[in-house]
């Protein structure tokens, strides 16, 4: 029985050792330490008295872990992060429940074995659930970690981000076996063994992307603008002067940030045909985005340049047709909108819409929450990119990036450059723009496609078709342009090919476990059969 210092001691230690793993994303970056980041809070776990206060204490680092790696949403959700971290803290009960289980013991027998797949798997389960959108989304998963390792980039091409998950969380699990159960030295040894000879066969074996011409690609970063009533358009005149200064430099594609066009381009044709007269400028398309009210005549239409990803037909809008505020990836060209148009599906909770907002609506008076609910669209788009028709894009919006099942849609549906349009002003000083720029080397190094990371105010970034970054990142400090020499590649990846069979294995390896101890159980509560006496014989005499 614990004593009441000792609880508390124990629940402090709980949250904070769930909230070290945050210093293995960026901006810390810290890769190497997500190979230990969580042996703290699993030996606090394995030591757990009870079953019930493993549960409290999985709970506890949950949150604190949420708290950590989203701490820099508190300006825009302020004290509300802080029940919707404990709401998400009960994700890793089940996995606390096995580390005590499993890591409990001396490691005899099988229990070792058992560990290295089993608490791994429970640890895919609890970042499983969490990606679902109306939860936030897959951000700050463990995989994520190792977005500037190559070797486990190629991991990432096979499995996704999920399977690098498993193998960060397996490595972790060995050295807490090495730590606390002598018994254990051999399959814990044999678990990072077999962790670095999978890396090292996919990295040698697992072919790269194999490149098939480039791309050159310019990036638009105006920088901070200051609020007010006019900053919809300072923002655009800032973008349209960087624009004007690539002439001559002969891009394929200008690429601008999330929200750079304050105004729907119907209502507003003055912007369309300033945005025409800068496409014919540069001698590029360029892809804007749109954060505006869409009028209603407009809701639903669709132009000829673009293709649904969903239909593989002609089409731009992946638009729901319902009137409201729409965030679109629009195409423009010499002669105006191509009608290659794009409506963000996955809106950010509360950033951009209020779960249940009759229930929830109140986070608007304590934060900068949505005081409106954007429409989200329907379907995917693949855009065809004119002047080159041996490229389309496959473009995405905000933190849409942190989905691996998008983009891998995008590539199979034929996209060969992804394009992420981003905004995080609001989060300017904090490491959310180091963290989301990080996704896209993931994203890429998934899909075998390149990846353009385009932000109004940093960090902006582009990543080749393994992962690995090209050229230098625009900082949140700059006003500026660049232009990439971006390469193509042919062919797909495992992962693209097979999608998260590394959550299915998961998924099947705790249900085989699941019903072995319901067997087990079910076997110790029934009864052993009385034994059967012998009949009794009746004497005749």
């Amino acid at each position: 029985m614990l004593s009441k210092p000792a609880r508390w001691w124990r629940a402090a230690a709980a949250v904070a050792a769930g909230g070290l793993p945050c210093l293995a994303f960026p901006a810390p970056a810290l890769w190497w330490f997500a190979y230990v980041t969580l042996v703290p809070w699993m030996l606090l776990l394995r030591s757990a008295p009870t079953g019930r206060r493993a549960a409290l204490e999985g709970w506890l680092g949950g949150a604190g872990f949420i708290l950590a790696v989203h701490h820099w949403l508190l300006p825009s959700l302020h004290v509300f992060l802080v029940p919707l971290a404990a709401l998400l803290g009960l994700l890793w009960i089940p996995w606390a429940l096995l580390v005590r289980e499993l890591l409990g013991g001396d490691g005899a027998g099988g229990r070792a074995g058992a560990a290295l797949a089993l608490v791994p798997a429970a640890w895919l389960l609890s970042e499983l659930a969490r990606s679902w959108q109306g939860l936030g989304g897959p951000w700050g998963l463990l995989g994520a970690s190792q977005w500037q390792v190559p070797p486990v980039l190629r991991l990432a091409s096979v499995g996704g981000v999920w399977l690098v998950s498993l193998l960060v969380a397996a490595v972790n699990c060995a050295v807490v076996l090495l730590i606390v159960a002598p018994a254990a030295r051999v399959p814990a040894v044999a678990g990072l063994t077999g962790c670095a000879v999978l890396t090292g066969v996919v990295w040698l074996w697992v072919p790269r992307p194999e490149v098939s011409g480039g791309l050159r690609v310019a990036v638009v970063q105006p920088g901070l603008v200051a609020d007010g009533p006019d900053s919809a358009d300072r923002r655009f005149a800032a973008g349209e002067r960087l624009t004007r200064g690539l002439a001559g430099q002969h891009p394929d594609l200008v690429v601008w940030g999330e929200s750079s066009v304050g105004a729907d381009l119907t209502a507003r044709p003055d912007l369309a045909r300033r945005l025409a007269a800068l496409s014919a400028e540069v001698g590029a398309p360029l892809l804007v985005n749109v954060d505006a009210r869409r009028p209603p005549a407009e809701t639903g239409t669709v132009g000829g340049a673009g293709r649904t990803a969903a239909a593989g037909g002609t089409g731009g809008s992946g638009g729901s047709g319902d009137p409201g505020i729409y965030k679109s990836a629009v195409l423009v060209g010499p002669q105006g909108p191509t009608g290659a148009r794009y409506d963000k599906m996955r809106l950010v909770p509360f950033g951009e819409y209020i779960p249940a907002r009759a229930l929830l609506g109140w986070a608007t008076s304590v934060g900068k929450a949505a005081g409106e609910d954007r429409v989200p669209g329907d379907s995917p788009v693949v855009m065809d990119l004119p002047g080159r028709p041996d490229v389309r894009l496959g473009p995405l919006v905000c933190f849409e990036s942190a989905f691996p099942d998008m983009s891998r849609h995008l590539a199979r549906e034929g996209a060969g450059l992804l394009i992420a349009q981003s905004a995080t002003s609001s989060f300017q000083h904090s490491w959310a723009p180091a963290q989301h720029a990080s996704l896209a080397a993931l994203r890429a190094a998934e899909s075998g496609r390149p990846m353009v990371h385009a932000t109004l105010t940093g960090i902006s970034a582009v990543y080749g078709p393994s992962g690995e970054r090209l050229g230098s990142a625009l900082p949140t400090s700059a006003s500026t342009t660049a232009l990439y020499e971006v390469p193509l590649a042919r062919g797909t990846t495992l992962y693209v090919r097979f999608g998260d069979w590394p959550v299915g294995a998961a998924l099947a390896v705790l249900a085989v476990y699941c019903a072995a101890a319901g067997v087990r159980s079910f076997r110790a509560g029934t009864p052993a059969p009385e034994p059967t006496a012998p009949r009794a014989r009746t004497a005749r005499g």
